[in-house]
């Protein structure tokens, strides 16, 4: 056995616990303050945690050292089976949905958005599963954000976390100035400040109970999505069907009149590229392995569940929405910004058919998915800020976790930057938060690439070194093959966006636009370079297969024993009903 994977070992015995139960280790802050209570323990928790030394090898290399670190990282492992499937199901449900499906309808309409939210949910299908096999079978602090280092290549890790860090910590401010936006709804003569600062005092409190806290928060702001859009669902398919308030049967005449499409194939290919910034968020879901009290169990459920959502939430909602709006609606695009719910087609449809007290519902709902976004933002930047930190590539003290296993730092620097909300009260509020977000505004786009890069380079690993999935506990149902077309389909995201960034819809070339749409690339190559020639000075594009680490970061390291556990289970499986098969498949 390796010497850093007797270091691991050691390492784990640690920091860990004298129970394991099928590689869930026992929170060390759990035990310690079971004896403490009221304002000791409330104290206590912000302490940094006592994580003896791993007693790394000097002679490790950077990558080996970042996989031994971030695999003993002392985040609570406290979130459940109920909070990671609402994750999955309801996580990344949020303005993208509700308010830019109306932007997307006017510029590609109904046929174009079916198209276009199609072959990006099954793009994220195929993402989740590379995400999935990998998260299950290394469950470390970080997850996708430490795999592009591991199995890619250290620059290209360093680019990804950064840019995907900087993603998140611009969207508290402006999800809070959404959320604002939205209250206006039915409150417009109060001062904006008065609620954003109600809002992130709200989101501060959420996220200081640590992971729990946030994992609470998004089983119950996840639940409240779902169960409106199965709602809207209904609404659609009963008015669409004539009984509605006004007994019109609608079908598919939008469809027809004024036409399945708008603007030809460029406005097909600009609903492509909003369509998949609409998914951003369903990574989350592999960030929180390395919180789940046991991964093995949860994440596969997780992970088979986005299919349900990217079918019934995202095409089956929006397909209804097509046969109640037309995409010629003048309030489609009429928002003060892209989060402004006045301009979603949800409202709009609901509006229409002079039913009370629904749109104020949906708003409310809105504002929920807003808020949700926001708690969200907290929870991946800071988690990325600690494992950046842990890798070497930002200050130190990012990687501060206390005893309640939460980033503190990470949460801190969040929160600050949060303070942004404040430019609610400019005018310009939109434009400063809008360009801001530019800087990083391709990040979801080439995460969910590296992904699959990562499961590639992850899968070619295994057989360049004899072994198989036979030591995984949870395979990809789509394989490499959906590796690849994941990675080639987000590639293509990339030209669409090139395209329209250089030759917008219905403007001539111009900086402005293109910047907006693309400086996010730039930023992306700024930091590569950066990184590779001043930093690393190393010029390799890919890590060597045979060199790649597929062993530290495993719960389970008994492969033996796995294996034996993998044959048991598929048995067991194999007895069942047909239907059963098939449900397990899915489910």
């Amino acid at each position: 056995m390796p010497e850093k994977e007797l270091e691991y070992i050691r390492s784990n015995e640690a920091a860990g616990s004298d129970e394991k139960n099928g590689g869930v280790y026992v929170d060390a802050f759990e035990k310690s303050s079971a004896k403490e209570s009221g304002w000791t323990k409330f104290k206590n928790g912000f302490k940094p945690y006592e994580q003896e030394e791993l007693g790394l090898d000097p002679n490790l290399t950077d990558v080996e050292k970042m996989a031994i670190m971030t695999a003993n990282s002392p985040l609570s492992r406290s979130l459940k089976n109920r909070h990671l499937q609402m994750i999955a199901i309801g996580g990344s449900i949020g303005t993208g949905l509700f308010i830019g499906s109306g932007s997307v309808l006017s510029t590609g309409g109904p046929g174009g958005v079916l198209i276009a939210y199609c072959l990006i949910g099954s793009m994220m299908y195929c993402t989740v599963q590379s995400l999935g096999e990998l998260a299950i079978t290394f469950p470390v602090a970080g997850a996708f954000v430490t795999y592009n280092t591991r199995f890619i290549d250290p620059s290209w890790g360093f680019t990804m976390a950064w840019n995907y860090a900087m993603q998140w910590l611009v969207v508290l401010p402006l999800e809070l100035v959404a959320a604002a936006v939205t209250i206006q709804f039915w409150q417009s003569t109060i001062n904006p400040v008065a609620w954003v600062a109600i809002f992130y005092v709200l989101i501060l409190s959420i996220n200081f109970f640590g992971v729990r806290g946030y994992g609470e928060a998004e089983f119950t702001f996840s639940l409240i999505k779902v169960l409106a859009v199965v709602g809207f669902i209904f609404f659609g398919i009963i008015v669409t069907a004539g009984g509605g308030p006004n007994h019109h049967y609608y079908g598919g005449h939008y469809y027809h009149d004024p036409g399945s499409f708008a603007n030809g194939f460029k406005g097909v290919c600009s609903v492509f590229v909003t369509a998949a910034f609409a998914f951003a968020g369903t990574e989350l879901v592999g960030l929180a392995a390395a919180e789940t009290s046991n991964p093995r169990k949860s994440l596969p459920k997780a992970t088979k569940q986005v299919f349900w959502r990217i079918t019934l939430f995202y095409v089956v909602s929006l397909v209804l929405v097509g046969c109640l709006v037309p995409y010629t609606d003048p309030r489609l695009g009429s928002g003060s910004s892209s989060v402004d719910a006045r301009a979603s087609p949800f409202v709009i449809a609901i509006k229409n058919q002079g039913v009370s007290g629904l749109p104020s519902v949906m708003n409310v709902v809105i504002m929920i998915a807003v808020l949700s976004v926001g708690n969200s933002s907290v929870f991946a930047s800071s988690r990325t800020l600690a494992a950046l930190a842990c890798a070497g590539h930002a200050p130190k003290f990012l990687g501060y976790i206390d005893r309640a296993g939460r980033p503190l730092w990470g949460i801190v620097v969040q929160l600050l930057f949060g303070l942004l909300c404040f430019l609610a009260a400019s005018s310009e509020r939109f434009t400063v938060l809008n360009w801001m977000l530019a800087l990083s505004g391709l990040s979801s786009v080439f995460t969910w690439m590296s992904i699959n890069i990562c499961h590639i380079r992850f899968r070619r690993a295994l057989k360049v070194q004899g072994r198989d999935t036979s030591e995984i506990t949870y395979t990809s149902q789509v394989g490499v093959i959906g590796a690849y077309y994941g990675a080639i389909l987000n590639f293509l995201v990339l030209v669409a966006q090139f395209w329209i960034a250089v030759w917008p819809l219905g403007k001539k070339p111009n900086a402005e636009d293109f910047f907006m749409s693309y400086l996010g690339f730039v930023v992306i190559i700024f930091f590569y370079i950066i990184h590779k020639v001043f930093w690393a000075r190393n010029f390799h594009v890919f890590h060597r297969a045979k060199d790649i680490d597929i062993d530290t970061g495993r719960r389970e390291l008994d492969l033996e024993l796995v294996k034996q556990e993998i044959a048991e289970e598929k048995a067991h499986i194999a007895a069942k009903p047909f239907y059963a098969r098939i449900y397990h498949f899915w489910c």
